[in-house]
C-alpha cells in the first residue's frame, strides 16, 4: 500500500514544498515550490480548469 504524507499550510508560516505540473512555454513541466525559493511567487488554483465539463 502507498502512503501519502499530508502537509498542511498554516497562516503566517512558510508554505510547504510541493511538486506540480505547470504549462510553461507551450509544454507541461514538473516544478517544485522550492525551485523558486527567495523569489516572489503567486499561486493560482482553478478547480476544473482545462476540463471539458
Amino acid at each position: 500500500m502507498c502512503e501519502e504524507k499530508l502537509t498542511v499550510a498554516k497562516v503566517g508560516k512558510p508554505a510547504p514544498d510541493f511538486e506540480a505540473s505547470a504549462f510553461i512555454n507551450g509544454e507541461f513541466k514538473k516544478v517544485k515550490l522550492s525551485d523558486y525559493r527567495g523569489k516572489w511567487v503567486v499561486l493560482c488554483f482553478y478547480p476544473s480548469d482545462y476540463t471539458f465539463v
